[in-house]
């Protein structure tokens, strides 16, 4: 889902991604991935996909996705950064077919220093290291807390 443009496949998410960074080949990017969730009758998970042109503004995208409910805060964080690093994987592949590669990629994870998941913070934040990535936590991992964060409610 666009915000401005409503449902879309993921070829016209990739198409837009692309288009907009094309519009400016100066300018430095970040393709930020955070997923949040709220559990009410199953896990509702939601990830949000951000391109920032840094300085410039920048566009989002989210997708809607709904599991059986999960309790445990270590399977929904596990999860919840698995489904981040899917998406990570989708889009790496389908913009490097686009030409448009050497994106900034950051997955923002639904954990922080204060509170009950920073007992979790060096295994997700591990998880996406070893998988070549930067990972941001809260407060700037805005990606999952506050994007993803909005539509799960």
């Amino acid at each position: 889902m666009s915000p401005t443009r409503g449902a879309m496949t993921m070829e016209q998410m990739v198409g837009d991604i692309v288009n907009y960074v094309r519009e400016d080949h100066s300018a430095d990017y970040r393709l930020m991935i955070g997923t949040d969730s709220h559990t009410r009758q199953g896990t509702h998970m939601v990830t949000a996909i951000i391109i920032q042109r840094v300085g410039k503004g920048a566009r989002y995208f989210y997708r809607h996705s709904h599991h059986l409910s999960m309790r445990s805060l270590r399977q929904k964080l596990f999860y919840e950064t698995s489904l981040s690093l899917e998406v990570v994987f989708a889009l790496r592949d389908k913009l490097a077919r686009s030409l448009v590669a050497g994106l900034r990629m950051e997955i923002h994870v639904d954990a922080g220093y204060v509170g009950p998941t920073r007992e979790l913070i060096r295994e997700v934040v591990g998880m996406v290291v070893a998988n070549g990535l930067v990972a941001q936590v809260k407060p700037h991992s805005f990606a999952a807390s506050a994007v993803a964060n909005k539509y799960t409610k």
